[in-house]
């Protein structure tokens, strides 16, 4: 590839994913196009190309892109700005799809599965339930036999800190146990995630450039419940802290999701190397 554009790659996937594609290829230029709301230049030292700082719907190019990554987006699920939202995520994206490009593969999310209590597959009838997840259904049907998407579950690891609350709950409660306090968990702490390490997420995003259009799911594969979490964190951290349970105020929050890999396995051969205890551990030699 000599050409390739990231939009959103200040940002966490983003930056992890521009700094992977440098590593591979280092002969490949790289555009980046963030408008710096959710990004920050931090996420990208040692950058060798282009940075274009705009909204993805401004931006134009008559440049034909080997591979275009389209992971720009309003990710914070607790905006409730429903124009914004919308306008934001789809109006990028349909933007990013009139450019000259050779393959596009863009961010979905397992968000467009609403709220769910067996694993997921990409056969299931999306239900979102916020604003987010329904402009990503709405990206889904854009892309139909015109571009890749890969559906990712709960990403953490290396390059999210900047977006403080709207970070991984990884992050959060490693934060709180890193200055000693009680990890804060909703009760009882037994509702279970899909926590798949950025790396491999990174690794599904490049392996997406070859499969054919239609969205995959990016998870680990197994749910993990926030108290496996604590324990983990626990043991990596040298701590013995115990946990507050606390209500859960959210009406549309997600008790379970678990991403079914079948497709993914197949059409993307994806095969997710980090379990949770091994992903928190190489996060917290990454930013020691």
């Amino acid at each position: 590839m000599r050409r390739v554009l990231v939009t959103g790659g200040a940002g966490f996937i983003g930056s992890n994913l521009v700094r992977e594609i440098q590593r591979r290829w280092p002969r490949t230029h790289v555009t980046v196009v963030d408008d710096f709301r959710s990004g920050t230049f931090q996420n990208l030292p040692g950058f060798q190309g282009d940075v274009v700082a705009k909204p993805c719907h401004e931006y134009r190019s008559s440049v034909r892109f080997d591979a275009v990554f389209h992971l720009a987006s309003i990710t914070d699920t607790t905006v409730h700005d429903e124009r914004l939202m919308v306008h934001d995520n789809v109006e990028g994206f349909r933007a990013i799809l009139a450019l000259k490009a050779g393959r596009v593969v863009y961010a979905s999310s397992a968000a467009t599965y609403g709220i769910a209590a067996e694993r997921m597959s990409e056969e299931r009838t999306p239900a979102p339930a916020n604003v987010y997840a329904f402009s990503k259904v709405i990206l889904d049907n854009l892309a139909r036999g015109r571009a890749v998407g890969v559906r990712y579950f709960n990403v953490y690891g290396p390059g999210e800190g900047h977006k403080k609350a709207a970070a991984s709950m990884i992050r959060q409660l490693r934060q709180q146990m890193k200055e000693g306090r009680r990890p804060r968990i909703f009760k009882m702490g037994e509702q279970k995630r899909d926590f798949v390490y950025v790396k491999d997420a990174v690794e599904a995003t490049l392996l997406a450039l070859r499969a054919p259009p239609g969205v995959y799911n990016v998870g680990s594969g197994q749910a993990r419940s926030f108290n496996d979490v604590i324990a983990a964190l626990n043991r990596t951290l040298g701590t013995k802290l115990e946990t507050e349970y606390f209500d859960n105020p959210y009406p549309f929050y997600q008790p379970f999701t678990e991403a079914d890999l079948t497709l993914s396995r197949k059409k993307l051969r994806y095969r997710p190397k980090w379990t949770i205890e091994e992903g928190i551990a190489d996060y917290q030699k990454e930013e020691s």
